[in-house]
This record gives C-alpha cells, sequence and structure tokens, in this order.
C-alpha cells in the first residue's frame, strides 16, 4: 500500500498491522496516532541545527556509559501509537526495528506546523510512558526551551539565554546557549551581536601596545 493522505492534517486510517509493514517503504515517514498515520513535513535548517546541537552534546556527555542519545529514525511506541521524536535518550536499550518504548528523556523542536500537536497529543502520549523522566521542547524562531519533568509533576519550566538546564535523569548540565549553537534567528543575531561588543571592549580595555626596552606594565600605565 502507498500510504497518500488527503491532507497532513486528515492523516491515513489504517490498522497497528498495516502502519508496521507500509510506513518503512514509505517515501516520507509517518506517525502513527489513534488509528491513523500522519506524514511528517521536512525539517528546516535551524531545526536540523538544534538536534545536531543536542545529539553532540548528550553523545559526549553519555560516551561510555549505559545510557545513549539517538535521532532521526527511532520511532517511540506508546501502547498502539508510534512517533518519531526529534531526540530520544535511552538506557540500556535492546535494539528492536527502530522502536523503544523506554525512553527517558525526549526532546521535539517546535514549528508552526508541529507546535499544537507537540504540546497536545505528543505530550499527553509521552508521559503516559513510564520510563520518561524530561520532555523537552525547543523553539526555532526564538531562545527558548520548554522543560517538563516527571518529578515535578509535568510542570513546565522556561530557559532562555543565560540559563542552564540540568537534566537529573542522567546528571548533565547544559546552557541554553549551546542548545542554540549556530541557529539563525533574531534573538540569536543580537545576541551574538552584543557579546561581539562586548568581547571588543574587553580585548580594547586589556590590551597593551609593545612595551619598549626597559620600561613595565606598569611604567606604560603611569605615563612613564
Amino acid at each position: 500500500m502507498t500510504l497518500q493522505p488527503k491532507s497532513e492534517s486528515d492523516g491515513i486510517a489504517m490498522s497497528e498491522e498495516e502502519y508496521l509493514r507500509t510506513e518503512p517503504d514509505a517515501e516520507v515517514r509517518y506517525e502513527y496516532i489513534d488509528g491513523r498515520a500522519y506524514a511528517m513535513s521536512g525539517a528546516s535548517t535551524n531545526h536540523i541545527r538544534i538536534t545536531a546541537n543536542i545529539t553532540r552534546e548528550f553523545g559526549v556527555h553519555l560516551k561510555g556509559k549505559p545510557c545513549e542519545v539517538l535521532m532521526a529514525d527511532m520511532k517511540a511506541k506508546v501502547a498502539k501509537d508510534y512517533v518519531y521524536p526529534d531526540v530520544v535518550v535511552v538506557c540500556n536499550h535492546t535494539e528492536k526495528n527502530g522502536i523503544t518504548d523506554s525512553p527517558v528523556i525526549i526532546f521535539e523542536v517546535l514549528s508552526q506546523s508541529t507546535r499544537k500537536r507537540d504540546f497536545t497529543t505528543k505530550l499527553i502520549l509521552y508521559i503516559n510512558l513510564p520510563s520518561l523522566q524530561e520532555y523537552v521542547l525547543a523553539e526555532q524562531e526564538i531562545v527558548r526551551v520548554t522543560v517538563l519533568r516527571k518529578m515535578n509533576g509535568w510542570k513546565p519550566e522556561e530557559y532562555s539565554f543565560g540559563d542552564s538546564i540540568t537534566f537529573e535523569s542522567i546528571a548533565m548540565t547544559l546552557p541554553v546557549e549551546e542548545i542554540y549553537d549556530r541557529v539563525d534567528n533574531q534573538e540569536m543575531r543580537e545576541w551574538l551581536s552584543q557579546n561581539r561588543v562586548y568581547e571588543n571592549n574587553v580585548v580594547a580595555e586589556g590590551s597593551f601596545e609593545e612595551q619598549p626596552e626597559g620600561q613595565s606594565a606598569s611604567d606604560i600605565m603611569d605615563g612613564g
């Protein structure tokens, strides 16, 4: 069967068995929720950068440890539903046809087309996973990360410039700026511009011309 929805919002009605049989051969990826398959839209450059940054930072932290970070084609199974998180962290994971039912952390990068589903349908699905400890949503157009933690009753906590996020489940702390490295949006451009001005001022204030022979730095500062 070729998966062809009438529209992205309609989805395609099918059984779980039919989805698992046909989706691997489909030209695009599909998520399966409440008996319907939904086509996934392509990712923007900022989306790709954010997922790559998260994967890189978590990969370094988790090297040699029981947990690992996975992205792109790893499906998460919740009861009879199947979704593609942008990034997942799993611990003591046993590979099973690219499907996990025990993620510890799930990351989604928000876009206009996925925002509602990520904050509603997927949130409800994810918090029903017994293994899940943290659900993380990162904006693309602004610098904002929302974290919902099981230990805090899934209450949202927001982070932006100057904040660091601690992921308790894997004992890792990550500055927000690392998540947005190379991301191109208005807030990042302004922040980079401000930091370049600050860095240039520090260099200008702290630099010295080459000292003439026999003069010390204090002599120069005193005008000697």
